[in-house]
């Protein structure tokens, strides 16, 4: 019996039937540790936008490892390369002037935004704004803050009625939800509402036409912080040539969470960024934000994102996240003519989703996938991810389809 314990697993059935142990990846293609290749339809877990087994970003990482693997960004304490770092954030971030906290992930960046929401509102005088709202189907992580913020009850469940205080839920689709809530709530009492532009590990749901723009407009017209949550959208995959959603989408977010995208995985880390007008009351001298991470900035994972950055721009990859929209949308959409198929979400990003007819039949196309040469994953109810690298080629794409049919028919 192994020792390790997977996230989100039936234990039981890992057990049973042992671990799917992936050895090595290189470019939009992972091995298992008995050499038989896979596509990889989902860049890991929506992070590898750049692909595996960049050697230039090993060879990055090992020459800082060598000279500071990290040492803290407490107080006053910083490295150069989390300067650097924070510096080409704030450059590109939607917001001008917004300020970068680093987290070790996107959990961490979710939890540190609902803290700052309400500190902040106490620091403007509205100490009774402290409620967080999240959208159904939505996924904001797995801290406390996010699985409670999150639409998916499932994972919820065993951890008592309420987790934590002050939170609410909205339709994931109608604006006109989040418009009833404030007016029944009381915009007084809510402190953020929070939004994915593209709900990820729910199911890949796309937004409805004008619906960002127009929760955007409701939080701004109530005095509610709008928080958009990128940790998969960040870093490009939105498509639209942008490195966010909040920039295609003009949403000028007052927080924006950050994660996958930002070092394309190859060392963990997230940030959270933080508009001027949500950061001011704590630069002026003398407010502390008594709130940080270990490991937030680590100087070896701000040497990787940088280099992750350099290899975006260098080889023009958000071109490819853009081609990728409907590269997606046109090898993919014909699938829905299956009889197996209910739906396919796509035309948003370098995101898709296949949605079977049958959602508990989930886990088992993961399998069939696997047999067909495809390392893939369930979202939501039974919604079948597709995340590719940016570099995955046309042709690839195509060839990727053909084993997504091939496997669903099977089921």
């Amino acid at each position: 019996m192994g020792s390790l314990w997977h996230g989100f697993a039936d234990m039981g059935a890992v057990t049973e039937s042992g671990p799917f142990v992936i050895a090595r990846g290189e470019g939009t293609r992972v091995y298992d540790d008995k050499g038989n290749e896979y596509i990889d339809a989902t860049a890991g877990l929506w992070f590898a936008n750049i692909g595996h087994g960049r050697q230039e970003m090993a060879d990055a990482v090992a020459k800082q490892l060598s000279t500071i693997a990290h040492f803290s960004n407490f107080g006053d304490l910083a490295s150069d390369a989390t300067i650097e770092l924070a510096e080409r954030i704030a450059a590109m971030a939607p917001v001008p002037g917004s300020k970068v906290l680093f987290t070790s992930g996107g959990s961490d960046a979710i939890e540190s935004a609902v803290k700052l929401s309400r500190r902040y509102w106490v620091e403007q005088g509205q100490p009774s704004k402290k409620i967080v709202v999240g959208r159904s189907k939505a996924y904001h992580g797995m801290h406390v803050a996010g699985t409670s913020l999150a639409g998916i009850p499932a994972n919820g469940d065993g951890y008592g009625a309420e987790m934590m205080p002050d939170t609410g839920t909205v339709d994931w689709d109608d604006a006109k939800s989040l418009l009833g809530y404030i007016e029944r709530v009381g915009a007084e009492n809510i402190a953020a509402f929070f939004a994915e532009p593209i709900i990820g590990a729910g199911g890949v749901y796309l937004p409805p036409d004008g619906y960002l723009r127009e929760v955007r407009e409701i939080c701004r017209d109530h005095d509610v912080l709008f928080v958009a949550d990128e940790v998969v959208t960040g870093f490009g995959r939105i498509g639209g040539n942008e490195w966010f959603a909040s920039s295609r989408f003009d949403l000028e977010p007052d927080m924006m969470t950050t994660a996958k995208g930002l070092t394309s995985g190859y060392v963990p880390m997230g940030a959270l960024i933080v508009a001027p007008k949500v950061a001011e009351p704590f630069f002026g001298g003398g407010v502390w934000w008594r709130h940080g991470y270990t490991y937030g900035g680590h100087s070896a994972a701000a040497v990787a994102a940088l280099t992750n950055i350099d290899i975006i721009e260098r080889e023009g990859l958000l071109n490819d996240a853009n081609r990728l929209e409907s590269d997606l949308a046109a090898a993919f959409s014909p699938l829905a003519e299956m009889d197996q198929v209910s739906e396919v979400r796509t035309g948003l990003g370098a995101v898709t989703a296949v949605q079977l007819a049958d959602g508990a039949k989930g886990p088992a196309a993961v399998l069939k996938l696997r047999e067909y040469g495809v390392c893939g994953r369930a979202a939501g109810v039974g919604a079948l991810q597709l995340s590719p690298s940016f570099t995955m080629t046309t042709e690839e794409v195509g060839e990727l389809a053909d084993r997504f049919a091939k496997a669903v028919q099977e089921l």
